[in-house]
C-alpha cells in the first residue's frame, strides 16, 4: 500500500489510500449481531475524498449527516460537553446502548480461532487534515520484528469474535484498572474490534485470549490443540465501553472517528477462576492519558494476520517519537509510528516508558497505510480516561 502524502503544503494523498485496520471476519453465517462492511475485492484501490456534509458546529465539532436519532440518545449536547461527563453520565449513556455477551461453553475452539480473519479494508471518506500543522510528514517504515516466547511474559493477548458475516479478530493489552490494583480483569483494545461503529450492534462471543500461541504450537501451519492456543484460558467480556465518538460516527474507513478508536473490556474467565486476569497473566500496564507527546517514544505490538504475517506470531514495531496524523482538527491528533505490520494488528498496545521508567499503554492500533509503511492510534486524553474510570467503577 502507498505511503499517505502528510505535507503541510497539501492535504491530499499521494500514491496511496489510508485504510481502517478493521477486523470483521468474512468467513461465513454466525449467530452474531454485530454489522461487518463488505470488503472490496483484493487489490482495489480507491482515492479518498472529503468528509461529507454536517449538521452544523456542536460545541465546536461539526457531527455528520444522517446518524439516526437512536444512536444520540444520551449524548450530551455538545462534543465538549463529554469531557465534563461524570460516572452517572457514563452509566446513563450505557444503559442505552446495551452490551450483552452471554457465555457460551466451548464456543471458541482451534477452527473457530483460525478461520477467524480481518476483513480487507474499505477506501476512506477523509483526507487527513493539514490546517493548523495537526498532520505531520509520514515516519519512515520500521520493520516489525518477532516478540520472543514466551508470551506469559507480556501483557497482550487476541480478541475474537462473532459478527454478522462472520467471526473476526484483533490484538489486546491487559491493562491495569484503578478500582482494583493488582487484580484487574480490564482489557484495552480498538473501539472497532468490539463495535462497527454507526448504525451496528456490539460484537457476540467476544473473548479475550492471553499469550495467544504461547508455545508456537500453531505456527507456520500446524495445527494446535485449545491449550496451546489458550494457555491462560478464554476470557469472556462482561461489560464493554467504547467512546460516543466512535459508536456514533464510527465504521469501515478511516476518518475523524478513529480519533476516539479506543475501547476497554472487563472479562472473566470462563472456567470461573477464583483467579483475576491480572493476577494469571502475572501484571498489567498503566494506561498514561495525556502523555506529552515530546516525550514518548513509542512500541507498537500485535498479532498481524495479512502476509508476511499469519496471525499466530506477535509481533513489535519499535516507532520512536509518534508524528501526527488528524481528520478533524478540533480533535486530539492520532500517533502515527512507520510500521509494516497488517490487519490483525487492530487494537494492540502501544507502550512508552514513563518518567520512572516503567512501561505504559499510550494509545492502540486503530489505522494504517494501504502500504503497509506506518500505523495510527488514537492519542488518551480526557474521554479515554472517563470511560476507563467508567467500567473500573462499574459493578
Amino acid at each position: 500500500m502507498p505511503a499517505i502524502h502528510r505535507s503541510a503544503a497539501a492535504a491530499a494523498l499521494a500514491a496511496g489510500t489510508l485504510f481502517a485496520v478493521t477486523a470483521c471476519g468474512p468467513d461465513g453465517p454466525s449467530g452474531g449481531g454485530g454489522t461487518a462492511a463488505p470488503p472490496p475485492s483484493p487489490g482495489t484501490s480507491a482515492s479518498a475524498s472529503a468528509a461529507g456534509g454536517g449538521t452544523g458546529a456542536i460545541g465546536g465539532i461539526t457531527l455528520p449527516t444522517g446518524i439516526p436519532t437512536s444512536l444520540l440518545e444520551g449524548l450530551p449536547k455538545s462534543w465538549d460537553d463529554l469531557t465534563r461527563w461524570k460516572f452517572e453520565d457514563w452509566d446513563n449513556w450505557a444503559s442505552k446502548h446495551v452490551f450483552n455477551n452471554p457465555i457460551v461453553k466451548d464456543f471458541w475452539n482451534p477452527d473457530k480461532m483460525g478461520d477467524s480473519k480481518p476483513a480487507d479494508p474499505a477506501p476512506p471518506t477523509a483526507k487527513p487534515a493539514d490546517d493548523g500543522g495537526v498532520t505531520d510528514p509520514e515516519p519512515a517504515v520500521v520493520k516489525a520484528v518477532p516478540v520472543p516466547r514466551p508470551y506469559t511474559k507480556q501483557p497482550s493477548g487476541k480478541v475474537f469474535f462473532s459478527a454478522e458475516g462472520g467471526r473476526g479478530n484483533c490484538s489486546a493489552t491487559v491493562v491495569q484498572d484503578p478500582a482494583h490494583p493488582g487484580k484487574s480483569n480490564l482489557v484495552w483494545t480498538a473501539g472497532h474490534c468490539v463495535h462497527p461503529g454507526k448504525g451496528g450492534n456490539y460484537f457476540k462471543d467476544l473473548v479475550f485470549v492471553p499469550a495467544y500461541n504461547n508455545s508456537g504450537a500453531s505456527s507456520g501451519g500446524k495445527k494446535a490443540p485449545l491449550a496451546e492456543l489458550a494457555p491462560l484460558g478464554t476470557w469472556w467480556a462482561k461489560d464493554v465501553v467504547t467512546s460516543p465518538q466512535w459508536l456514533v460516527e464510527g465504521g469501515g474507513t478511516g476518518d475523524a472517528a478513529n480519533q476516539y478508536d479506543f475501547a476497554i473490556m472487563r472479562v472473566s474467565n470462563q472456567n470461573d477462576s477464583a483467579k483475576s486476569l491480572e493476577e494469571t497473566v502475572g501484571g498489567a500496564v498503566p494506561v498514561w492519558f495525556d502523555a506529552p507527546r515530546d516525550k514518548v517514544t513509542a512500541t507498537a505490538v500485535g498479532y498481524p494476520l495479512y502476509k508476511p504475517f499469519d496471525g499466530q506470531e506477535l509481533y513489535k514495531c519499535e516507532g520512536g517519537k509518534p508524528t501526527r496524523l488528524s481528520f478533524d482538527p478540533k480533535r486530539p491528533s492520532m500517533l502515527t509510528i512507520g510500521c509494516n505490520m497488517t490487519q490483525g494488528s487492530s487494537g494492540g498496545g502501544w507502550f512508552a516508558p514513563m518518567p520512572d521508567g516503567k512501561l505504559a499503554l499510550v494509545s492502540n492500533t486503530s489505522i494504517g497505510t494501504q502500504d503497509h509503511t506506518s500505523l495510527s492510534g488514537p492519542y488518551l486524553e480526557t474521554v479515554a480516561k472517563q470511560a476507563l474510570d467508567w467500567i473500573a467503577k462499574k459493578k
